[in-house]
């Protein structure tokens, strides 16, 4: 007998057809999907941009826009000069300026002029300056750091770089003859001699009118002037990126160290109690570390950064110029004793 028997099917799962998705929930899926990778670009896009920005005001902060020279001493007050080039005291850079002689003179003013200007600083206003010193029979030299230079240009360093060429001012000044040697400065160009100070500077006295240091809280303070971005983490990166445009360091600029150095000379401190740019502690803090008999603080109540000069003349004047002769007659007698001693 034979009997017929059908093949049992394999062991294994049973072959069930798939569930069919609905086109909703796939829609849905994809959409989320897609979502997702476009708030990850987005996200990624506003990082670079934000990275940019600080590098962008990083380079800024380095390359500051500075007009070219539109005058001269003679055109501006009929003061005869020469224009003069010598090496910074390093001899890393050459700088540009104007020597503007007294007749038979051996006193020396050096203008120090601040950020983002050249030595013109139209808004102070220096060639009026330079006419009243050249009436007082000062020699003067005015004279252009390297972020204002059009021929020798070096990018701006808060002070690193500019001190070397103020120092390499005062050599330049001194070997005229200048046996009595003053820097007056305004803003950065004021911070900046006293970093030179901390140099065993060959000078008399210093006028100082708006000091900036640049330190986290000077340097934010001036970027919200012309931005609204938050503290952190801009200053950070701004840090971060200062070196690769400029070069120096934050760290390597001794604002700490020059608000509390007592320096061996006189210094006259001007500052107006509505600068929005340079905060009038960093002149209070250098002043009440001066041991001089002869150094003063001038905090003028309602002015703001630089324009001091220009909106109080006759009591600007005043003060200077007394400062400048009790200076001279302290110097004189210094050079009397000299003489004596070689006798």
């Amino acid at each position: 007998m034979t009997t017929l028997s059908t093949p049992l099917p394999l062991a294994g799962p049973a072959a069930y057809p798939a569930p069919e998705r609905s086109p909703e929930r796939t829609i849905l899926q994809k959409a989320g999907r897609l979502a997702l990778n476009l708030f990850l670009a987005v996200s990624c896009l506003l990082i670079i941009l934000f990275l940019v920005l600080h590098a962008y005001v990083a380079w800024a902060l380095s390359h500051p826009t500075v007009a070219g020279l539109v005058s001269n001493p003679m055109l501006a007050k009929n003061l005869v000069y020469s224009d003069v080039t010598f090496a910074s005291a390093d001899n890393r850079t050459l700088v540009d300026g104007w020597w503007i002689p007294a007749h038979e003179s051996r006193q020396t003013i050096i203008l120090s002029h601040g950020y983002g200007a050249n030595r013109e600083e139209s808004w102070v206003p220096m060639y009026d300056l330079a006419d009243l010193l050249h009436g007082l029979k000062y020699n003067v030299l005015m004279f252009d750091y390297g972020f204002a230079s059009k021929t020798h240009t070096t990018p701006a360093t808060g002070g690193r770089i500019e001190s070397q060429q103020l120092l390499g001012a005062i050599q330049f000044a001194r070997k005229q003859g200048s046996d009595e040697l003053i820097v007056w400065g305004f803003s950065m160009g004021a911070g900046t001699a006293l970093q030179a100070a901390l140099q065993s500077v060959q000078v008399d006295a210093m006028i100082l009118d708006s000091t900036f240091l640049p330190n986290d809280d000077t340097m934010y303070r001036n970027i919200r002037n012309q931005a609204n971005i938050p503290r952190y983490p801009s200053v950070s990166l701004i840090r971060w990126f200062f070196p690769m445009m400029s070069g120096t360091r934050l760290e390597q600029i001794p604002s700490a160290q020059v608000q509390q150095t007592a320096y061996h000379f006189p210094i006259m401190l001007i500052h107006g109690t509505a600068d929005d740019k340079a905060p009038t502690y960093l002149s209070e803090n250098v002043a009440k570390a001066q041991t001089n008999t002869l150094s003063e603080l001038w905090i003028v109540p309602g002015a703001i950064h630089e324009m001091i000069y220009r909106t109080h003349p006759s009591e600007y004047v005043q003060r200077t110029t007394t400062f400048l002769e009790r200076v001279h007659s302290e110097v004189s007698a210094k050079l009397q004793r000299t003489q004596l001693a070689r006798a």
